[in-house]
C-alpha cells in the first residue's frame, strides 16, 4: 500500500472548532500511517469475516473506512488492497464499498487490467455469465482507475464483489463524470474517502444471471475531504439510468443518503463536526473545486 501523505500543520486556529478540525486531520493522518505499516508486515493479505461493520478500534485505520452497514440488510465484510466492501450474498451485490484516494494515487503505473472474475472466497459472489446478454454493464462501484498504483488492487477491483448491473447510459455517464471529478477533489484536498453502492432498501423488480443478481434502481455516492478546512463532504443518489441534469441534480447531503440507505457513514468523526459536514450540500463549490498545480 502506498504512504499516506500528511497534510502540513495548519495555522492560526481561531476557534474551537477549528482546532478539533486540525485534530481531527491528525488523528487521521496517524492512523493511515499505521495501516500502510501494519500492511507492510502482514502483506496486505485479504481478509474476510461476516457481520455488520463498525466503528470499534481506531488503531486500525481501516476503520476509518467503515460504514455501519443497515442492520437490516445480509453483511460480509472483505478487505481488499485497494477497498474494503459489505457484500450483500442474497441480493449478489455489495451494500457498500469504500476507499481513500490520496494526490498521489490519481495516477501511477499499474497497467489496465480488464477481466471480470468471481471471488470463490465471499458467499454469495455472482459469476460472470450472470451479467451475459442481460442489457446491463458491469458497473464498477471502486473505479479501476483509482488503483493505477497498484496492479494488485486494480486487479481485485475486477472481483464481481465490486460490481452492480447498471445501465451503460449511466456507467459511461453521470457515474463517469462523478468518478473524474472525484480524482480531482483528490489532488486538491491531498485526500479524500469515497463510499458507494446500490440503494438496496428500493423494492427490487428485476433479477439476471442463474444466480438472479438484484438490479438497482439507484446508485449513491458519498465524498468526504478530511483534510479540508473546514472538513467538508458531499453526497449523489442517481437513478439506474440516464440521469437528467447530471451531477448536479443528483447532489444531496450525507445525511439524506444515511436517510435512503440505513447506512451510517463517517461515524468516527467528531460528533460536532459529523453533524454539519453531513448536512451540507453545496455543489457549486465542490464543482469549482480545481486540483493543484
Amino acid at each position: 500500500m502506498n504512504r499516506r501523505k500528511k497534510r502540513s500543520n495548519r495555522r492560526g486556529a481561531q476557534s474551537l472548532v477549528v482546532m478539533i478540525v486540525v485534530l481531527g486531520a491528525m488523528w487521521f493522518a496517524s492512523a493511515i500511517r499505521a495501516r500502510d505499516e501494519a500492511n507492510a508486515a502482514t502483506g496486505g493479505n485479504q481478509t474476510t469475516t461476516t457481520g455488520t461493520c463498525a466503528t470499534t478500534d481506531i488503531s486500525d485505520s481501516r476503520e476509518m473506512l467503515a460504514v455501519v452497514t443497515n442492520p437490516k440488510l445480509r453483511s460480509v465484510d472483505v478487505e481488499y488492497e485497494g477497498m474494503n466492501l459489505s457484500f450483500n450474498p442474497s441480493m449478489h451485490l455489495p451494500n457498500w464499498v469504500s476507499w481513500e484516494l490520496t494526490e498521489s494515487e490519481t495516477g501511477g503505473p499499474a497497467k489496465r487490467f480488464n477481466k471480470f472474475m468471481a471471488d470463490e472466497s465471499v458467499e454469495g459472489c455472482a459469476e460472470t455469465w450472470d451479467y451475459n446478454y442481460s442489457g446491463y454493464d458491469r458497473g464498477h462501484m471502486a473505479p479501476a482507475g483509482d488503483m493505477k498504483w497498484s496492479e494488485e488492487a486494480m486487479r481485485q477491483t475486477f472481483y464481481l464483489t465490486n460490481i452492480c448491473p447498471q445501465m451503460k447510459s449511466l456507467n459511461t455517464g453521470a457515474w463517469k463524470r462523478l468518478e473524474e471529478k472525484c480524482r480531482q477533489w483528490a489532488k486538491a484536498d491531498s485526500a479524500i474517502l469515497i463510499v458507494c453502492g446500490p440503494v438496496l432498501t428500493d423494492t427490487i423488480r428485476e433479477y439476471i444471471g442463474d444466480s438472479r443478481v438484484a438490479v438497482p434502481e439507484r446508485f449513491f455516492k458519498v465524498v468526504l475531504a478530511p483534510y479540508a478546512n473546514p472538513v467538508r463532504g458531499i453526497g449523489f443518489i442517481m437513478n439506474n439510468g440516464r440521469v437528467d441534469g447530471g451531477m448536479q441534480s443528483a447532489a444531496v447531503s450525507i445525511d439524506e443518503v444515511e436517510r435512503v440507505t440505513g447506512h451510517d457513514f463517517f461515524a468516527w468523526l467528531p460528533d460536532e463536526i459529523e453533524t454539519q459536514v453531513e448536512a451540507e450540500c453545496d455543489f457549486p463549490f465542490w464543482s469549482n473545486i480545481k486540483a493543484k498545480r
